[in-house]
């Protein structure tokens, strides 16, 4: 008897014991090796990047551990259906219908392995968007492959149709069984089976499940595209394409001319393409660091309204370029990631932090700075892949990743990760050892102690009241590690040559009555360090404003594709604008003779107008005033523009 009969024998003889479950057990032994040696087959191909990244071994591994969360999602709906169904007075049913689902799910796994090569030559990853966006355009593309993949075409079919038919063979034992096991056995085993699948989908006993940025493991994304399988790439592009098409367009149309006349864009190949002059002519650039504080919105800053718990930031704000009406664009912190590193304006859909589109060529500042010689880094005190921010990051120009695993003997681990104390002392000695090297640099440092359930060490601090784990005490905590890590800082010999950025992603907790909470968009804003001269900027500003600020100050003249206005290149008290959007509502705000006119655009609704107070932080709805069409058609181009330029992927430096 062959060794592959005996195989074969020996996986029925196991999976015949599982009753009713049997097929699923051979799925996913069958599903695993086939998966398996497809990736080892294209880790040798692309052996030399592979090599290059220094993780074979960990590719290979977590790959087996995608491969059983695809396989887990195949069984799902059979599982579903498994207390109905797998009965004995339904078991033919049960049995036809598994066979046909199992061969069904090896043939398209086959099938979408064996496609990969081709498209990864093209596309240089594995399936995805792209994949599934072309089965729209059947005609064209059918013409496309053709007349230029005739072997892919053929290969993928041939494979296709050989896999049925031994797939056929492999599932024929499940066919003659008979029912060995009574309806209550079934009744019992099924939740434990269940639960079984929903461990494998989920992969994780972490706050967040398995996606993909969790897989995205080196700097390299085709290689990262290699630990997925390409079932799993396409299911996910597919969910994520679900959720794009929400889209600006829910406000209204209008004619791409007018978006550009409006927006001051240009109908070209890069529309919001522009040179920025700076303001700071330097002979050799400023280094940069941003630290981007979880929910530090204006609400915890005495001097901006809020509570008295941030009195380091207080002191530090009189060192450097205090922001007094700052807006922030969104309520989550990849909304805040997208505006202050890429200078993204908002949509109603998802953060381009998250979308597919924006995760390779898509316009960063560590792009940017990469492109200059820069050391691009970013530093996170829990699991990177969350918010898939690693694979946005990877994908966009930076070069280092820190996350929790990075951190020897952390002084505090709570529930989000290390804590930003030692966030704020693995930052210090990354930019120390980042100055010794004499290579300019930009750090991204990322917080996350002022989030539910808002642990932190005890004795740092005097608790601004009690219980102790509460927002309030949680700020007190994260502007304690700021001022502490500004005490280093100000000693060492990278400040001279470093700007830096203190800003919140958005405020905690972004709730009102009003169509637009206005008063819980507001955020502490601090640039200092270097030469920076103190300053009250009292104009409206926004967060897509501040990239392009700090590359000012940092003495950098370049091409950009920002919307963001240069503010140190304008008068303190210069008018200004902010957008903010909140759940399904985008509200637009602007300085004028009238006041703080706001007016909020709604998803089949006619728009709203109102008067924002910044002294009684209050939203004063008004009737349409006497500029409402010019202020709703600003606002609907300013919203439309950052849809175009995502979807058709034109934000982005030049080549």
């Amino acid at each position: 008897m062959s060794l592959i009969k005996k195989l074969h024998q020996s996986i029925w003889q196991l999976s015949s014991r599982l009753g009713p479950f049997a097929p699923f057990l051979a799925m996913f032994v069958i599903g695993v090796i086939l998966l398996s040696a497809s990736r080892f087959g294209l880790v040798i191909w692309k052996f030399d990047r592979v090599a290059n990244t220094g993780k074979l071994a960990e590719i290979l591994l977590q790959g087996v551990r995608v491969d059983i969360i695809q396989l887990c999602l195949l069984a799902l709906i059979p599982l579903l259906l498994a207390p109905v169904l797998a009965t004995q007075r339904l078991f033919k049913v049960w049995q036809k219908f598994t066979y046909g689902w199992v061969v069904a799910a090896i043939v398209l796994l086959v099938f979408l392995e064996v496609a990969t090569p081709g498209f990864i030559n093209e596309y240089d990853v594995r399936p995805n968007r792209i994949f599934v966006e072309y089965l729209k355009y059947p005609n064209e593309v059918f013409s496309m492959l053709w007349r230029g993949f005739k072997v892919d075409i053929f290969a993928v079919l041939i494979s296709a149709s050989l896999t049925a038919w031994l797939a056929h063979r492999y599932m024929k034992p499940w066919l003659g069984m008979q029912p060995s096991w009574s309806n209550k056995r079934t009744w019992v085993v099924w939740p434990l089976v269940f639960i079984l699948a929903a461990f494998g989908i989920r992969s994780s006993l972490g706050h967040r499940p398995a996606n993909p940025a969790l897989f995205a493991i080196t700097a390299d994304s085709m290689v990262n595209s290699l630990v997925l399988n390409s079932g799993y790439s396409v299911v996910y592009a597919s969910y994520n394409l679900l959720k794009e098409t929400k889209s600006s367009d829910i406000y209204g149309k209008m004619p791409r001319e007018e978006i550009m006349r409006l927006t001051g864009a240009k109908d070209t190949d890069i529309p919001t393409l522009t040179t920025l002059h700076p303001s700071h002519k330097r002979e050799k650039p400023l280094n940069l660091v941003i630290i981007l504080q979880e929910s530090l919105g204006a609400t915890f800053v005495e001097s901006l309204g809020g509570t008295p718990v941030t009195p380091n930031l207080e002191k530090l704000k009189e060192q450097g370029i205090w922001f007094e009406q700052l807006y922030a664009t969104g309520t989550r912190s990849v909304r805040g990631i997208e505006a202050v590193t890429a200078g993204f304006a908002p949509t109603p859909a998802d953060s381009t932090v998250k979308l597919s589109k924006s995760q390779k060529n898509f316009f960063t500042l560590a792009a940017l700075l990469e492109k200059r010689g820069y050391n691009t880094e970013f530093i996170y005190g829990g699991e990177s892949h969350f918010d898939n921010m690693r694979s946005f990051f990877t994908g966009n120009g930076f070069n280092n990743i820190v996350e929790q695993k990075d951190y020897k003997n952390p002084v505090f681990i709570s529930s989000w990760g290390v804590s930003d104390e030692d966030l704020l002392n693995k930052t210090h000695e990354q930019l120390l050892a980042h100055h010794k090297t004499g290579k300019p640099f930009f750090t991204l440092a990322f917080s996350s102690s002022n989030h539910a359930p808002f642990e932190f060490p005890d004795g740092r601090i005097e608790l601004y009241e009690q219980p102790k784990n509460t927002d309030n005490n949680a700020v007190k905590y994260a502007d304690y590690a700021i001022g502490e890590f500004f005490k280093k800082a100000q000693q060492s010999e990278y400040w001279k040559d470093t700007v830096f950025l203190i800003v919140a992603d958005h405020d905690i907790r972004v709730r009102g009555v009003s169509l637009v909470p206005v008063e819980r968009f507001h955020i502490p804003g601090l640039i200092l360090g270097a030469d920076i001269k103190p300053l009250r900027y009292t104009g409206m500003a926004s967060q897509i404003d501040l990239p392009v600020t700090l590359l000012s100050l940092m003495g950098i003249e370049a091409q950009h594709p920002m919307i963001g206005r240069d503010l140190s290149s304008v008068a303190p008290d210069s008018p200004g604008r902010a957008m903010m959007q909140y759940n399904a509502n985008f509200g637009w705000m602007e300085q004028t003779q009238i006041g703080n006119q706001v007016v909020v655009l709604r998803s089949d609704k006619a728009p709203a107008y109102a008067v924002y107070d910044t002294k009684t932080k209050q939203l004063n709805e008004t009737s349409p005033p006497a500029n409402a069409k010019e202020l709703e058609q600003r606002a609907l181009a300013n919203v439309l523009l950052p849809d175009l330029l995502y979807n058709e992927q034109r934000f982005r430096l030049p080549q």
